[in-house]
């Protein structure tokens, strides 16, 4: 039986993301930001003192110890959450979002999709088999530059691709903050919650995200170079990736988290036929588009010459900076709009990451390490 979604706001609940936790903060703001949305209940640590001490600090209704006992209660209620925010370390995903799905609740998960590719593997069975809508916050796809980026190729300005360089480069990992008490780096940098990898499960399934996201051409093939130049540093914190792409292009990519001086360096240069362009997330609101034998055009997303779907994204005044949580809110509003149009039977929209590029952004991974760990071999994905 569909819940009735209409004439209110939807009920959010969240997994993990309590005190001391950064992304669960970043998934609360932007679920609220459209006032489409308010989260009402969570199991906010796997500590009891914990869970309720940062459910009272956001002020929930209801504080749960268990996430198993929060997904059947919530079923079970008139008024439960309408959807589920998984905000936790990798390993946890898969459990997590089992129990909600096989709960009947929709999910918003975190990236990576999973801990592993055969866990992955299993939750596009479970969504395909109970049709729920489960998405993924790969947020960087709701920046509106990335949307006219992705548009601008779909019409095929850009002609065949041939050449795509993406790169993202932090350094909070240059020293080894994770034996100092940082709980981010801490798990970030333990294979038994990370899982294969480091650096690029955490940030390097975004660039191929947005790779894939914005060309539409999958990778095919990948060399991959892992190294760990933190001290007794287990998972890789750095990466340089070649890449064969679906129709013939190529590509490579480096990722690090010990790259000095670099805060959040996030950008994609894709080379066609007929035209390239460039963004990087730094600066957000550009879009750098260059036509052969032309000028290079200065985009700005909020012009009038940009498309619907960079037009949609937008939310502030021309001029106006504009970043990482309205790129993430977006996510969450096309979500919740496809949550009422299934709630009347009406099929999604989609425009975000699913579980079925959670899957794509898994076998990317465990395709990496296995080709650094073999001297850097070119394997297929």
């Amino acid at each position: 039986m569909r819940k009735d979604l209409t004439g209110r706001r939807l009920r959010a609940g969240i997994v993990g993301g309590g005190r001391g936790a950064f992304i669960g903060a970043v998934h609360r703001i932007a679920a609220e930001l459209d006032g489409q949305a308010l989260l009402v209940a969570g199991a906010l640590s796997s500590d009891p003192q914990t869970a309720r001490e940062s459910a009272a600090g956001w002020y929930l209704d209801r504080s749960y110890s268990d996430f198993g006992d929060m997904a059947r209660a919530e079923a079970a209620r008139e008024d439960g959450i309408d959807f589920v925010i998984i905000a936790t370390p990798n390993h946890m995903h898969y459990p997590v979002a089992k129990a909600f799905l096989e709960s009947g609740i929709p999910v918003v998960c975190d990236k990576p999709l999973a801990f592993s590719v055969q866990e992955a593997e299993a939750l596009v069975e479970l969504v395909v088999r109970s049709g729920h809508l489960f998405a993924l916050t790969h947020n960087y796809t709701g920046y509106p530059a990335v949307r006219e980026a992705r548009d601008r190729v779909r019409r095929g300005l850009l002609g065949e691709i041939r050449k795509v360089v993406v790169e993202y480069h932090q350094d909070w990992l240059l020293s080894s903050v994770e034996s100092t008490g940082n709980k981010q780096a801490a798990w970030r940098t333990d294979p038994s919650r990370a899982g294969l990898s480091g650096c690029v499960a955490d940030i390097g399934t975004h660039a191929e995200n947005l790779l894939e996201y914005i060309t539409g051409c999958k990778i095919i093939a990948v060399c991959a170079d892992l190294s760990s130049f933190g001290p007794n540093r287990i998972l890789d914190d750095d990466a340089n990736i070649l890449l064969r792409l679906q129709g013939g292009g190529k590509g490579s990519m480096s990722c690090s988290q010990i790259a000095c001086g670099e805060e959040n360096e996030l950008s994609i240069r894709v080379y066609g036929s007929q035209a390239a362009l460039e963004w990087r997330q730094q600066d957000a609101g550009t879009l750098i588009f260059k036509p052969a034998g032309r000028s290079w055009e200065r985009v700005r997303v909020a012009g009038p010459d940009v498309s619907a779907a960079s037009r949609a994204a937008s939310r502030v005044p021309a001029g106006h900076p504009e970043g990482y949580l309205e790129a993430f809110a977006v996510l969450y509003r096309e979500v919740i709009e496809d949550l009422r149009r299934l709630a009347l039977g009406e099929p999604e929209q989609g425009g975000y990451p699913t579980v079925h590029d959670g899957l794509r952004g898994m076998k990317f991974i465990a395709g990496a390490v296995a080709s650094s760990k073999l001297g850097g071999v070119w394997l297929p994905l």
